[in-house]
């Protein structure tokens, strides 16, 4: 037994619904009914949730590729200026002056540097995952040489 209803669309949404019933030759009842059972379906909610899930899972890896990619940019500076400070020794005041100069024109060299690397596509994260070996790989050696 079914339980007739009645109800109103818009002029579009009637226009769309005649046009898919003629293609697919069915009926417009069966074609409301399939969608409202469809859109009704608990199953359907379980989907959506998936494909969210879905999404959240891979918004998470990348934000922990971030993460470690900042981590990496943070430690490589860090261990650069750690090892500037510690070789580096102190001016006199008389040699600052061309000191600062040549400061300056080496920046402008490392700016270029910079840029040209960057044109090329090559990032310090890729360098150290291509230079390290998996632990796995190495050979065992018992005489804690590497």
């Amino acid at each position: 037994m079914r339980t007739k209803h009645t109800f109103r669309l818009p002029p579009d949404l009637a226009g769309q619904l005649a046009d898919y019933a003629t293609r697919k030759r069915v009926p417009q009842a069966l074609v409301v009914e399939t969608a409202l059972a469809s859109y009704l379906s608990p199953d359907n909610s379980e989907r959506m949730e998936a494909a969210l899930g879905r999404r959240l899972d891979r918004l998470t890896r990348q934000a922990e590729r971030l993460e470690r990619h900042v981590m990496i940019s943070n430690e490589a500076l860090a261990l650069f200026v750690r090892f500037w400070l510690t070789v580096t020794p102190p001016l006199p005041d008389t040699a600052q002056p061309a000191a600062q100069a040549k400061g300056r024109e080496r920046y402008e060299g490392f700016v270029e540097a910079l840029g040209r690397r960057l044109a090329k596509g090559q990032t310090l994260s890729q360098e150290i995952s291509q230079d390290l070996v998996p632990k796995d790989a190495a050979p065992d050696r018992t005489d804690g040489s590497l």
